[in-house]
């Protein structure tokens, strides 16, 4: 019986994890530097103030691996918002069931107006998100806006509510490729705070959907945590935990790890915690020094001048010409998304941007038949 992430993370205090990592020294992060295979003490050298010194170097050893495991190319990636509504009382989204907004769940011609959209962009895969709503957008609403995407993009992935692994295999039977699942932050103790309220309160459910949906068979398996709830260098530390554990007790899934930065909202929640640009390029470089093999998204949630600088250093995917608001590419309201996005440059404008660098551009992920 293999035991559960959360069986191994139980027993550690937050604020010990913290210190570990604020008492790493120059020697820890050279020695970290100097191995092939680092492990997470070495990680937490990797991230602590004291590797500040060397990110020029980690740079560019992170572009010598990204480069060699993927080579010089970008996968582009869009979001396609089913739905707004939601039941979580998450007190940092914009998608709150408190905040007074507009809600709106897709019907099947509005959904396949955005594909037809999307399709004109060049994707051939797509990102399909709800809020968290099952009597809404349940997992047979989401299994057909699945069917109906199948016929027009060789990949379609998920950012939907954790669910068994029942509902996963009938997900995955319909055509889903991926499913991303945020754990926010990893602090139990604080988890209860950022969310009060709804199916999401719970954090062990949610901390075990990555195993769940790797039982149930899936391609591949987004994680992260959101920067601004704790203390960034903490969570990261823990993200790299899960993706190890992951990695040794379900090696047959591919694995995409993302820290996006908390953007303006409905509702007004201000992050606690920030990461500046500097830190979000050492905590890439951390990440791709860790895991050679790990996929690692960038979204519009950074701003234009972020994106263009960190194409050669260690992503391997990136949204372009991304809307939050459910019908957003068809018929755009603002008063219906998700959070303000940062970067409104168009697929072709970024397309442009990433071949100017010597990077050549995928709209399409993989093929079904390799399923």
């Amino acid at each position: 019986m293999i035991p559960t992430f959360y069986d191994t993370i139980k027993d550690l205090v937050w604020e010990e994890v913290t210190e570990s990592i604020y008492s790493k020294t120059i020697n820890d992060v050279e020695r970290a530097l100097s191995k092939t295979n680092p492990d997470i003490e070495d990680f937490k050298a990797l991230i602590s103030p004291e590797a500040d010194r060397y990110l020029e170097y980690m740079a560019e050893k992170s572009r010598e691996i990204t480069q060699r495991r993927f080579g010089k190319v970008m996968l582009f990636y869009i979001p396609l918002y089913l739905s707004n509504a939601c039941s979580n009382h998450c007190i940092y989204c914009g998608f709150n069931h408190n905040n007074d907004i507009k809600r709106k769940t897709l019907t099947d011609e509005e959904i396949l107006e955005e594909i037809k959209v999307i399709k004109s962009m060049g994707y051939d895969n797509v990102l399909l998100l709800t809020g968290e709503f099952p009597r809404v957008a349940g997992v047979s609403y989401i299994e057909n806006a699945i069917k109906l995407c199948r016929p027009y993009f060789s990949a379609i992935n998920l950012e939907v509510f954790p669910m068994g692994v029942e509902n996963y295999e009938k997900l995955i039977a319909a055509g889903a490729n991926s499913v991303y699942v945020y754990q926010e932050t990893f602090n139990e103790n604080r988890y209860k705070f950022y969310h009060p309220k709804g199916m999401k309160s719970h954090y062990k459910w949610r901390l075990g959907t990555p195993e769940r949906l790797a039982q149930a068979g899936i391609h591949r398996i987004g994680m992260g945590a959101l920067i601004g709830l704790e203390e960034w260098r903490t969570e990261m530390v823990y993200l790299a935990m899960h993706l190890s554990f992951m990695t040794k007790n379900y090696w047959k899934q591919k694995y995409c790890v993302a820290f996006p930065r908390m953007r303006p909202a409905a509702g007004g929640y201000q992050p606690n915690f920030l990461m500046s640009e500097k830190e979000f390029a050492q905590t890439l470089w951390a990440f791709r020094l860790f895991d050679n093999d790990v996929e690692i998204c960038m979204s519009t949630r950074e701003t234009m001048n972020m994106r263009n600088h960190f194409i050669t250093l260690g992503i391997t995917s990136i949204s372009a010409g991304s809307h939050t608001d459910p019908g957003g590419y068809a018929h755009p309201d603002t008063n219906l998304e998700q959070f303000h996005i940062n970067d409104d440059r168009t697929p072709k404008e970024m397309e442009k941007m990433v071949r100017e660098q010597g990077y050549d551009v995928i709209y399409k992920d993989w093929d079904r038949i390799l399923n």
